[in-house]
């Protein structure tokens, strides 16, 4: 049975795939586009592979928890890549591209705070069933040119980006046909993935001259990286790992060599959140205009551009607002007694720091579910389904007895300040100009032409039905 009949199962039509399939199709399109594009990709990706492997083999507890739960498939196949736009168009088709793969906006991240002139959402699946099949999620960051404080260069970004088109007609067209019509069929599915992938391709010559390129670059080398190209290529994959320390520890022997700091929270029993690394941004040669934006003039010019590199990725548990209270406090706390510096000089004092004042945080599941700082999906033991209980009882009482077990609900976002330090760390940006803090999800949700769906009433969701499914009452 193919991988579109299986996940085309609750289609609409017997003609229209599940948008599930379509989103399997896209990121494995993607994956195999940046395999060739990076080859350090496929290297990294056989790192993490092996390092899952080895902590499967060496924790079998953790290895039936996670059939159990059914997270194991999805480990292996899970990604998330990032792109930055620089238009309000472009980030309301982009969102209406990834409605087609049954992906929505999901969150508001304003990198401002961080020096990075960005604010962002995050698209993905938002049920358990969709998440199960394909948890392929896309980082999706708009440019805030209002934050450039040169006027003439910020008007001429401006005209730059207004003058592009990121999108082929043939996507355009796709798009509105599954708007259309509810969906896809199997064979425009083929051709909308393979018309979607241009978007985020790599392009080896710039829009722009190389003078301009180089005063964008001077305001921060995010607005050179947005502005000066066709298209958002995108700038990293990142696979799922169970151990990134280890994925950390081991890259150099891989030929790989990884920023200072893993970003987020420290090493933890119970994982929680998110944890980040990455390989350096590469330099990669670029062909610049020789001549005016125009191209009047003729001819090209090399340069080089740096931007794309590789990350990895270790998940925990979604904290509930009083979990993610607690770790923003532990975070500023930890940075305040060691603040993490862009050349890494100072990893090992800021790593235990990191871990010295994430103490008071509960490290093992129980205590963080019954303090209420994370978020667990409940289901009926075997003791459970054997002897289901009477509809109504308590849910502590159920767990007490054994009839219900708990288990940690997978946290699907992403941190603002680890994706700021991935950007800082990589992009070399100690140097650039810093940007004050500007939150405007306002702003931001008229440019995407809908509001992003608030995280933790996702995860709420989620516990609620899993109680209401044990039949339990709390």
């Amino acid at each position: 049975m193919s991988v579109l009949t299986i996940l085309s199962a609750d289609a609409t039509s017997p003609d229209v795939i599940s948008p599930d399939a379509i989103r399997t199709l896209f990121s494995t399109a993607m994956s195999e586009m940046y395999r060739t594009e990076v080859p350090a990709y496929q290297t990294l990706m056989e790192l993490v592979s092996e390092v899952n492997e080895a902590v499967l083999a060496a924790d079998p507890a953790e290895r039936r928890r996670l059939e159990s739960a059914g997270g194991l498939d999805r480990i292996t196949e899970e990604r998330h890549g990032a792109i930055r736009l620089g238009t309000a168009n472009e980030l309301s088709t982009m969102r209406r591209l990834f409605a087609v793969m049954g992906m929505q906006p999901v969150g508001y991240y304003d990198l401002s705070e961080a020096g990075v002139p960005v604010h962002s959402t995050a698209f993905r699946p938002v049920t358990d069933e969709a998440l199960g099949r394909n948890p392929f999620r896309v980082f999706t960051s708009l440019l805030r040119l209002d934050l450039i404080a040169d006027a003439a260069l910020r008007r001429e970004a401006e005209q730059v980006l207004a003058a592009r088109s990121i999108f082929t007609p043939g996507c355009l067209a796709l798009i509105g046909k599954a708007e259309a019509e509810g969906g896809l069929d199997e064979g425009d599915a083929g051709h909308f993935v393979a018309e979607a992938l241009e978007t985020f391709r790599w392009h080896s010559r710039a829009n722009v001259p190389l003078d301009l390129y180089h005063r964008l670059h001077d305001a921060h080398r995010l607005i050179a990286d947005v502005v000066s190209f066709k298209g958002p290529h995108i700038n990293h994959l990142t696979p799922r790992t169970l151990d990134i320390d280890a994925v950390q520890r081991l890259m150099p022997e891989k030929g790989i060599s990884p920023k200072a700091v893993v970003e987020g929270p420290p090493t933890r029993r119970c994982p929680i959140l998110l944890r980040q690394t990455s390989f350096k941004a590469l330099s990669e040669p670029v062909d610049f205009r020789d001549g005016d934006v125009d191209g009047a003039g003729g001819g090209w010019r090399s340069g080089v551009h740096t931007a794309r590199f590789g990350e990895i990725e270790q998940r925990g548990i979604a904290l509930t607002p009083k979990g993610r209270a607690l770790y923003d406090t532990l975070l500023q706390d930890s940075r305040r007694l060691v603040a993490p510096a862009a050349d890494g000089s100072n990893a090992a004092q800021y790593m235990a720091a990191l871990q010295e004042v994430f103490a008071p945080f509960p490290d093992s599941w129980d205590d963080i579910r019954r303090q209420g700082l994370g978020y667990f999906a409940y289901s009926l033991t075997e003791a459970g389904r054997g002897t289901p209980p009477a509809p109504g009882t308590d849910l502590e009482t159920l767990v007490e007895s054994g009839l219900v077990r708990f288990d940690p609900v997978v946290y699907e976002d992403f941190l603002p300040v680890s994706a700021a330090g991935i950007f800082q760390s990589n992009l070399g940006d100690d140097s650039q100009q810093d940007f004050t803090a500007s939150p405007n999800q306002q702003r931001f949700e008229a440019d995407l032409g809908a509001p992003v769906l608030n995280p933790f009433d996702l995860y709420a969701e989620v516990e609620r039905a899993s109680i209401a499914g044990c039949g339990a009452a709390r």
